[in-house]
């Protein structure tokens, strides 16, 4: 069952290279949000030029610090 999990999650990562702007702007300054529906994941992360990093993956259902 943790496979396609996984895999879904590493998919939509990697479409970020593509598309790095598809998320939505994110609770903390100079990051995004992308969520991974309909799995109740997202994917925190920034942009710089030409490179996407990814700060954290985490629950929907995870309070945030």
């Amino acid at each position: 069952m943790a496979q396609p999990t996984i895999r879904k999650l590493y998919d939509a990562a990697c479409s970020l290279k593509r598309f790095p702007h598809r998320g939505c702007i994110g609770q903390k300054e100079g990051t995004r949000e992308l969520v991974v529906a309909p799995m109740p994941y997202i994917i925190v992360y920034g942009v710089e030029r030409d490179v996407v990093h990814i700060f954290r993956v985490i629950h929907a259902s995870r309070e945030r610090a």
